[in-house]
């Protein structure tokens, strides 16, 4: 039994009456099916518009879809019990993109990641901060960040941050929603390494959700590819991804910069190692 299964999900939102006629709707996912296996990230690919996002909520309990079932440790997450989804929120957890709007501008380091060790474990006061400090080291950060807020930081402190929380519980799945596109290259990089390193040590799934090739490159085991609300295609490793004639994944190569601008053209296709 794969950790999470994703079923024929369909999903649209109707939109504003005045502007399209009655009985249209936008449609934006369309009879999406995959499966994340314990342990392993998927990357999955595809441009501003294509529903990652929208694919990335239904998958957290968010947005509930019109159609179809996700199944998270063999539980279809929007059928079960209060008390089941409890248990499931507690195993799946989600770093979004915008690492400042994840936060209470008001709360410090330590109680930002505290929150989901107050709600689901019973620990002491000085259990929760040494467990605080473990997190906060574990992601490149140290104890004398405890008390700062988030303006102290930077962009790529604050996702650190934000990973420490999401990792406070030992969840079994994480959904990164475009969680280093924000980010300058080389905190990206360290970011990305960082996220391989925590997915190895703790044996973390990852659905890896972005725009960025090489970002997937670095740290997914599998690629699928998202256009218009359609999941065109699914490929088991790297290589099957740049040997693929779809037009689409063709067209995502072929817009891949150089690393070097002089190199860099609309049409050429460069490698990514």
């Amino acid at each position: 039994m794969s950790l999470l299964e994703v079923k024929e999900v369909y999903h649209s939102y109707q939109p504003k009456r005045f502007l399209i006629r009655k009985g249209q709707s936008n449609r934006v996912l369309n009879d999406i099916s995959l499966s994340i296996e314990q342990g392993t990230c998927l990357g999955l690919l595809g441009a501003s518009g294509a529903g990652k996002s929208t694919l990335g909520k239904v998958i957290l309990g968010i947005q509930r879809p019109q159609q179809g079932q996700v199944l998270f440790q063999g539980h279809d997450i929007y059928q079960t019990d209060k008390h089941t989804q409890r248990k499931l929120r507690r195993d799946l957890q989600v770093v979004f993109q915008d690492s400042y709007s994840s936060f209470n501008p008001r709360m410090t380091a330590e109680h930002i990641i505290r929150e989901p060790l107050d709600n689901y474990e019973k620990l002491s006061v000085s259990e929760t901060k040494r467990t605080v400090i473990w997190l906060l080291e574990k992601v490149g950060l140290s104890e004398g960040d405890l008390k700062k807020y988030p303006y102290q930081f930077s962009g790529g402190q604050l996702q650190r941050i934000n990973i420490a929380r999401a990792i406070a519980l030992k969840p079994k799945l994480i959904v990164l929603d475009e969680s280093v596109s924000s980010l300058d290259m080389v905190t990206q990089t360290l970011i990305l390494e960082l996220l391989r390193d925590l997915k190895d040590d703790f044996g973390l799934s990852y659905l890896f959700i972005t725009h960025d090739i090489k970002a997937a490159f670095y740290i997914s085991n599998k690629l699928a590819v998202l256009e218009k609300g359609a999941l065109i295609a699914h490929y088991e490793s790297k290589d099957q991804f740049f040997k693929s004639n779809h037009p689409a994944v063709k067209q995502m190569r072929n817009a891949m910069l150089a690393e070097h601008p002089r190199d860099r053209s609309v049409t050429k296709k460069t490698n990514v190692e």
